[in-house]
């Protein structure tokens, strides 16, 4: 049996710190379903919530006025989480963009010139960032129009 030839700490070091990239490239990527997930459930929750206070506001003894506050007190709310969720995403794309042109610089010096070409904006739209972040803002202004044009109008 051979033994592997040395690796040199340097080489180590920089064999690390790539396969570190990948991971956060990785990480990134995966937090989007995360953010996704998390405001579907809250907004879907939060829109029930809105929609049983419209269909039962007057079983509950609750003055139409005080319902309609309570809808849009609710929508609010999902717009606070739509906007955080936006927040989050955007920066995540940051995030994205710095460590994917650290990989490029990466493996332009290890490997050769030119390897990993580094990303563009023109290509925002192939992101799937992108169209998540108009899902969320389309779901919101859907919200907000079923909300002003058809239940707060209802109510009372």
């Amino acid at each position: 049996m051979t033994n592997p030839a040395p690796v040199d700490k340097v080489t180590a070091f920089e064999v690390e710190r790539y396969k570190y990239i990948l991971q956060q490239l990785h990480t990134v990527n995966e937090n989007v379903y995360r953010f996704l997930a998390i405001y579907q459930t809250l907004a879907t929750v939060l829109v029930g919530a809105a929609l049983a206070l419209f269909v039962r506001y007057e079983d509950w003894g609750i003055r139409p006025g005080t319902a309609r506050i309570g809808v849009v007190a609710i929508l609010l709310l999902v717009t606070f989480v739509a906007l955080f969720t936006l927040i989050l995403i955007v920066m995540g794309m940051f995030t994205w963009w710095d460590y994917r042109k650290e990989e490029c610089e990466f493996t332009g010096t290890a490997v050769r010139k030119d390897f990993r070409k580094p990303p563009e904006v023109g290509n925002i739209w192939r992101w799937y960032e992108t169209w998540i972040g108009l899902f969320i803002l389309l779901s919101i202004s859907f919200m907000w129009l079923a909300a002003g044009l058809v239940i707060i109008p209802a109510i009372g």
